[in-house]
């Protein structure tokens, strides 16, 4: 698949926003705890790809009823699920000076159709020494669930099955969607919010 910024201007992908608050004191800790000087580009994707992905619990899995949202709450808690996931990986990444927007996929949310579908949340990362974008979901592995850190091939949480009507969105966004971060703010259990109230379509 062709993948297609939302914006031509790289900036746009820089830029702080409500929920991806990188100039908070914890998120430049962490930056500064993660990356140093001699790292290359793409060593400080990888390293913060990996420390998202692994040290960042998705809450379905850890069955927890907290809704985190801000970077900086999802890195306090430790926890969140793929929407407030996405903002701390793209803040740590904007911290940096990193371009890093958000991409979509529509899933079922478990098993068959009948049980529902819902939006998934990756990130697009601009690579200037490669000129062009890949795509990385940082959502958290577990048994059925593999992403890894890829400049080529692709090698994301979940294959798109068009049988079953989901979708795989092509556009990179420079704000993640506000469907995404109304259900997180409207929410106080995020076990409930995960199976009733996620939207499904962008």
């Amino acid at each position: 698949m062709k993948l297609v910024p939302e914006s031509l201007n790289l900036k746009e992908y820089l830029k702080e926003l409500d929920v991806v608050d990188y100039s908070h004191t914890l998120i430049q800790e962490t930056v500064n705890k993660l990356f140093i000087n001699e790292m290359s580009e793409i060593e400080k994707v990888k390293v913060a790809f990996e420390f998202v992905r692994d040290k960042v619990s998705h809450s379905w899995d850890i069955q927890s009823k907290r809704v985190t949202c801000k970077a900086s709450d999802v890195l306090y808690y430790r926890e969140g699920i793929c929407y407030a996931k996405s903002n701390l990986f793209a803040a740590l990444l904007r911290a940096v000076n990193i371009p890093t927007g958000f991409c979509y996929q529509r899933l079922m949310i478990f098993d068959t159709p009948e049980e529902g579908y819902s939006l998934h949340t990756l990130n697009g990362v601009y690579i200037r020494s490669l000129n062009r974008w890949i795509r990385l979901d940082a959502r958290g592995n577990k048994p059925g669930v593999q992403a890894e850190f890829s400049l080529n091939e692709e090698i994301l949480a979940f294959q798109i099955r068009e049988e079953f009507d989901e979708k795989d969105y092509p556009i990179i966004y420079t704000s993640p969607n506000q469907k995404t971060i109304v259900a997180l703010e409207a929410n106080t259990d995020a076990l409930e919010m995960y199976v009733n109230h996620l939207p499904d379509v962008l």
